[in-house]
């Protein structure tokens, strides 16, 4: 079952490099009591996810933020190192959480997974962007195409706010 609006997203632990090494991230901890826009890419350093996607949410980093939004976080189906390496490239380490969901089980859980062995990357997760208040969906935008950043880019969800 995918995850709707007006659901609790599920528990999940995320491993985020920091400057102090990586540390564990609970869903209860990021979203509990705070709105939230988090956004979901197939993997870090792919084509749309890097010339795309992450660049929107960064370069309108402030302009969410202005609308109310506490913070924005983006996660992967990656390992931290990953997360890590492509948070330092994007020039975006520090300015949004870059959240590892190395083995897919948030994912998973909110029934985004999708199957993209064909290509060579395995079970990742589908693009997808959404704002979370107080760990429930407000809205959820589901990319048609892993290869889109339309419905789930930042332009999208600065008219949703």
């Amino acid at each position: 079952m995918t995850i709707a609006v007006g659901d609790k997203l599920p528990e999940a632990t995320f491993k985020e490099k920091t400057a102090d090494g990586p540390v564990e991230v609970k869903t209860g901890d990021l979203f509990a009591g705070k709105k939230v826009v988090l956004f979901a890419v197939p993997g870090a350093f792919t084509p749309t996810c890097t010339l795309n996607h992450l660049p929107g949410y960064l370069e309108n980093r402030d302009a969410i933020l202005a609308r109310g939004v506490d913070d924005i976080a983006v996660v992967a189906v990656n390992d931290w190192h990953v997360m890590g390496a492509w948070a330092q490239q994007s020039n975006g380490f520090g300015k949004i959480h870059f959240l590892a969901d190395f083995d897919a089980s948030f994912t998973k859980a909110m029934g985004l997974d999708i199957d993209l062995s064909g290509g060579g990357l395995g079970v990742r997760s589908k693009r997808y962007s959404m704002l979370i208040e107080d760990g429930v969906v407000k809205s959820l935008n589901i990319e048609e195409s892993p290869g889109q950043a339309t419905v789930s880019g930042a332009a999208a969800m600065l008219e949703q706010l």
